[in-house]
């Protein structure tokens, strides 16, 4: 086994096909926070937190995506576990369909998981390991 090579920073950017980019734009921008870093052409845009990347590119409506890749969920790190309540309070003045309502884990980590707009599962997690680093 080679050894692994250096610079690694961790998994910062997501790139996700979305039916309606409008209101995934909305989602991420608006009630997530996010700021529009380049949108090169009206199919395409990509958003940041300021350490990440989320690019959403638009599916036609007639278009399905059945290939063997699944994306699972994607998840957004939070400072603290009572960061977690506040985000579940944001996101449901803002109408945004819960999937679970905040629950701490085994491990410490303290949860929550909503759908945006076009059903993709995005997580708001308080992870010690990861968050005291930040």
């Amino acid at each position: 086994m080679s050894t692994r090579p250096g610079g690694m920073l961790g998994m910062h950017h997501v790139a996700l096909f979305v039916h309606d980019l409008e209101a995934c734009l909305h989602f991420y921008r608006d009630v997530v926070g996010m700021v529009e870093e380049w949108q090169p052409d009206p199919d395409n845009i990509y958003l940041t937190s300021g350490n990440d990347n989320v690019a959403l590119h638009r599916l036609a409506v007639d278009k399905t995506l059945d290939g063997p890749q699944r994306l699972d969920h994607l998840g957004f790190i939070l400072r603290t576990p009572e960061d977690v309540d506040a985000w579940h309070a944001h996101l449901t003045a803002n109408e945004v369909r819960i999937a679970q309502a905040p629950k701490t884990h085994r491990d410490g980590a303290r949860s929550l998981y909503c759908f945006d707009p076009c059903g993709n599962l995005v997580q708001f997690i308080y992870h010690p390991p990861i968050a005291d680093k930040l």
